[in-house]
């Protein structure tokens, strides 16, 4: 008797274990398929983004116009790096010192903040959601590499500065700038440009226009971190 119930459950166990291999084999067969050709990136603008998707399936109107890294204004590039990721010339798509100190906030019961970088961030707008779900942040490590691998900074950098959302409609700096200051890209100022920058951790809450004092004091240390980095200029420019 003993040796049939250990009969039944092997097979049970190994029947749980075709299961899973099935389930493993087809969700990897699915991503394959599905998995984005990063590489073309280097010379193809993207049509559309997830984040982009996912706002327009909420029933809202998207502003979002292209244009090309030379007709975004210096001080906004050097804005929105020296508020996002002041590390991203020197970092292949992670920024270990920020992790680290993520990690002992989080250790210490601090509030958590921010360690992603400008590459990390671009491949959850072009095709991620906001889930923290282990599946999708392996999804994001590896498509991180991967923009790392294909393409150069200054190509990270336009794609980031056309698809990231700088406030609850307005995708991409051109919309952003037209309509909050209704100028072009090219021409956004350093006082315009800290607003836009500043408004990038929370868009539908934090831009140009809002008064709240939380979002006046994260433009205020996003100028400072600017005015403080002219070393970015060369870098920018190049």
């Amino acid at each position: 008797m003993a040796r049939g119930k250990t009969s039944r459950r092997k097979r049970t166990l190994l029947g749980l274990l075709a299961v899973v291999l099935v389930a493993i084999t087809v969700a990897a067969l699915w991503i394959a398929r599905t998995w984005p050709d990063v590489a073309a990136l280097a010379h193809d603008n993207p049509d559309t983004t997830a984040f982009i998707e996912a706002a327009r399936a909420r029933g809202e109107s998207v502003e979002w116009r292209w244009v090309p890294y030379g007709s975004i204004s210096l001080d906004l590039k050097k804005a929105v790096v020296a508020a996002e990721d002041m590390s991203f010339f020197s970092h292949h798509g992670f920024d270990t010192h920020e992790i680290e100190v993520a990690a002992r906030d989080a250790v210490h019961g601090k509030r958590l903040r921010g360690a992603s970088t400008i590459t990390q961030q671009l491949a959850k707008n072009l095709w991620l959601s906001p889930s923290r779900s282990p599946l999708r942040k392996l999804r994001e490590v590896l498509l991180t590499r991967q923009l790392e691998k294909h393409l150069s900074k200054r190509r990270i950098l336009e794609l980031y500065l056309n698809v990231v959302q700088f406030g609850p409609t307005s995708f991409g700096a051109e919309a952003a700038a037209r309509r909050y200051f209704g100028v072009h890209a090219s021409e956004v100022d350093a006082d315009q440009a800290a607003q836009l920058a500043a408004s990038l951790p929370r868009p539908t809450t934090w831009h140009p226009g809002v008064t709240s004092r939380g979002y006046r004091r994260a433009v205020a240390r996003v100028r400072a971190r600017a005015e403080q980095s002219a070393w970015l200029d060369q870098l920018l420019s190049g």
